[in-house]
């Protein structure tokens, strides 16, 4: 395996750390793009990778994610992001349980602050729980009801919803979303949120998810079409929404899209950099990830630092389409893609302008 600083999406980052604990079968991979504005936060994933390499490429892309996020929500935090390996057979572990995450508080209060846990794909807030038994570096902890806190994905799907009816403003030149086409690839916490959002204001839906029984109760629940989640790429419509895994918008993904928009909640959509530049050429209205999909970091981040409300977690969150009509603003003018647009924006915050 290369050095980690030969990974092609090593972007400076401060520290990448690799932990295995034998006795609870933990392999893990805790990135630290930036801590310029805070400690790094970002929420630990529980995934199974074919090849270890594809964890580490993930921390560093979810990392530099979190920078961005976090700079861009105007948090005073920086990035960071946790890989638990799932179905680590060849050594004996893989299964979540309360030792394998007692083992990965323990790796997060070994680094002394620097990154900050929480949520994120395959962890619960149960989960949370047992790790905070072992750091206090850890959010995204069940809460009373009115407090900032407890499970992001609801508050992530209400960004991304705002997100998307910014972008429908900006790409359809309406306000409502009554009768606007949306594909949604992904209908989990966050895209199931979304869906039931744009379902209540009249608009038409198709859902996909890997997870075929969940998509098709959704879509039977709110009266939308089902497609393959592949082929939802393809479809005809006037919104993609993307709110499952990342790296779906590719060269070739890009030259068969059908729609004038993509707004979606899946974290690192472009699988590289060069995809900002391709979705911009073909004149799609594009909102960054990282920038739609900052409810949840929000909501934690306020909980970590004891300084809000739920109410002041979703007015915070209410400044996310102002942030995307900004970025917007500047890619019409400079003629630069919105993605990179944001970048720039992200690493100006961060000290790397």
């Amino acid at each position: 395996m290369s050095a980690v600083w030969d990974f092609a999406d090593f972007d400076d980052h401060e520290h990448v750390h690799m932990f295995r604990d034998r006795a609870s079968g933990l392999t893990a991979v805790i990135a630290v793009h930036s801590t310029h504005l805070g400690p790094g936060a970002g929420g630990v994933r529980y995934w199974h990778y074919p090849q270890r390499a594809a964890a580490i490429t993930d921390a560093l892309r979810l990392s530099r994610g979190m920078s961005y996020k976090n700079a861009m929500a105007g948090l005073p935090m920086g990035g960071g992001k946790g890989v638990i390996l799932a179905d680590d057979s060849a050594n004996g572990g893989g299964a979540k349980t309360p030792e394998l995450l007692a083992a990965f508080g323990r790796a997060v209060e070994s680094l002394g602050g620097a990154y900050v846990t929480a949520e994120d794909v395959g962890i619960t807030d149960a989960d949370m729980v047992e790790i905070a038994k072992h750091t206090s570096h850890v959010s995204g902890l069940p809460v009373a009801s009115g407090e900032a806190g407890g499970d992001p994905g609801p508050l992530t799907a209400l960004g991304v919803y705002l997100g998307i009816k910014a972008a429908i403003r900006e790409g359809l030149k309406t306000d409502s979303a009554k009768g606007v086409r949306i594909a949604i690839q992904g209908v989990g916490s966050v895209g199931g949120g979304v869906a039931r959002r744009l379902a209540a204001e009249g608009a038409t839906l198709t859902l996909a998810d890997v997870n075929l029984a969940r998509a098709k109760a959704l879509a039977d629940e709110l009266g939308a079409e089902l497609a393959d989640s592949a082929a939802i790429m393809e479809i005809e419509a006037d919104v993609l929404s993307p709110n499952a895994l990342g790296a779906i918008l590719t060269e070739a993904s890009i030259e068969r899209l059908r729609v004038p928009i993509v707004a979606g909640g899946a974290n690192n959509q472009l699988a590289t950099a060069a995809d900002g530049q391709r979705i911009h050429d073909r004149g799609i209205v594009y909102a960054p990830d990282y920038v739609i999909n900052a409810g949840g970091i929000i909501n934690v981040a306020l909980e970590y630092l004891g300084q809000g409300s739920r109410e002041e977690v979703e007015s915070r969150i209410g400044l996310i389409p102002d942030r995307l009509a900004e970025i917007w603003a500047e890619s019409r003018t400079s003629g630069t893609p919105a993605a990179a647009v944001a970048d720039r924006m992200a690493q100006a915050r961060i000290g790397r302008g």
